[in-house]
Parts: structure tokens; C-alpha cells; sequence
């Protein structure tokens, strides 16, 4: 099953029944914390597939147990996986199971409670980020300040490629992320409804990171 890019071909949906069937269970207010955290990780190796759809592939000999042939490999470590701290570590622990041969960088981002705008108080970045391709992670695209923010600095290191990856979106974060970065492909489970007044995602799954860590 494809996934839908609907109106907008930069907003990709992740729509496959596993990927639906799993959030739907990470939603329930009463899955635990190691439910919750298992549940995140199979669904990030399964968006993982769809997000490396178009990754290039180069040709090598090798032999198997009856001949020798030419076949495809990707180049892994050209692609850095990168976390927006703390909450992308559940998405990022699923996509290194797919791609083990990913570089990793970390951006340490909070939410002013008063403003919701993004503060950072990390960055960390792989070298040679000019031969890379980058897929930002994060749980919730939500306000979408620190994805801006977060792509933002990524650009400065000027990779080949960026895309964006969060689990629930809305229209919100959506408008604010085209906004910013209309060049960025944003990749998702689901398109909620909208925000509540504190920054929520509604009907959403609660705050990723305390559900993540156990620290409600």
C-alpha cells in the first residue's frame, strides 16, 4: 500500500494498516509506559521503509552460494537520522533497527511553557553534512516551532537533503512548517484534528516524551 500525499504532494500520510493499527493502540490513555515505548519503536522501523522509499541505491559484486551477480545496496552511513531531544529517541531507536549504518545527530529543543516557542539548549551534528541526506524525528508535529527551529540549524550544515518525520500532525503544524520550509517532505501516521490552547494535538496521544519515559 502506497502512502497518500492527498492535496499537498510534501505532506506524505503513512497510511499502511500496521502503522494505523499500532497508533491507534499508542493512543489508548491506558497503555503502559513499556507498551507505549515498544508500540513507537515497531512503528518507526514500518514509517521507516516508506520514508527511505526513494533513497539511491549503487550496484556490487558479490557472491552467492552458486554464482557471482551484481546487486543493490544503499550507502547508510550517507544518511543522518536526526533527534530532537528527548522525544525523538523513541522514533530514532526504531529507524537505526532499519538503517544501522545512519550517522545520528541530536538537537536539544524545549517548549516555553508561556510563548511555545522552541529553546535550544543542544546541537550536535555528524561531519561532512554536504554529502548527506537528513530525516529530521520527532513524536508530534504540534505548534511546529521546534521542527522550524530544528530544520532551521539543521540547513546551516547544508545537507543534500532534509525530510521531516513525526508520528501525529494537524493543520496547525502543517501551515507552520510549509511555511518556514516549503522544500521539507513531511512524513506522518496521521493528521489530527487541531490544537487545543496549551499546544496539544486533539484528540492526539498526550505528551510523547512524558509516555515515552514514564514521567507523567
Amino acid at each position: 500500500m502506497k502512502p497518500q500525499t492527498g492535496s499537498d504532494p510534501q505532506v506524505i500520510v503513512v497510511d499502511h494498516p500496521l502503522v494505523q493499527h499500532k497508533l491507534t493502540l499508542m493512543r489508548k490513555k491506558d497503555s503502559s509506559t513499556n507498551s507505549f515505548r515498544t508500540l513507537l519503536n515497531e512503528l518507526a522501523m514500518l514509517m521507516a521503509y516508506e520514508v527511505t522509499r526513494d533513497m539511491p541505491t549503487q550496484e556490487i559484486e558479490i557472491e552467492t552460494p552458486l554464482e557471482t551477480m551484481t546487486a543493490k545496496v544503499i550507502d547508510g552511513k550517507k544518511l543522518v537520522l536526526v533527534s530532537i531531544l528527548r522525544a525523538g529517541t523513541g522514533i530514532l531507536d526504531g529507524m537505526l533497527t532499519v538503517v544501522p549504518g545512519a550517522r545520528v545527530g541530536h538537537i536539544g529543543l524545549y517548549r516555553d511553557p508561556k510563548t511555545l516557542q522552541a529553546v535550544e539548549y543542544y546541537f550536535k551534528m555528524p561531519k561532512d553534512m554536504q554529502e548527506r541526506d537528513v530525516i529530521v524525528v520527532d513524536p508530534m508535529l504540534a505548534t511546529g516551532n521546534s521542527a522550524v527551529a530544528a530544520i532551521e540549524r539543521v540547513k546551516a550544515t547544508k545537507p543534500k537533503s532534509i525530510k521531516f518525520v513525526c508520528l501525529l500532525t494537524c493543520p496547525e503544524g502543517i501551515a507552520t512548517l510549509r511555511k518556514a520550509h516549503p522544500d521539507v517532505k513531511i512524513y506522518t501516521a496521521a493528521i489530527d484534528r487541531q490544537l487545543n490552547d496549551h499546544g496539544y494535538i486533539l484528540p492526539g496521544l498526550g505528551d510523547a516524551g512524558d509516555r515515552i519515559f514514564g514521567t507523567q
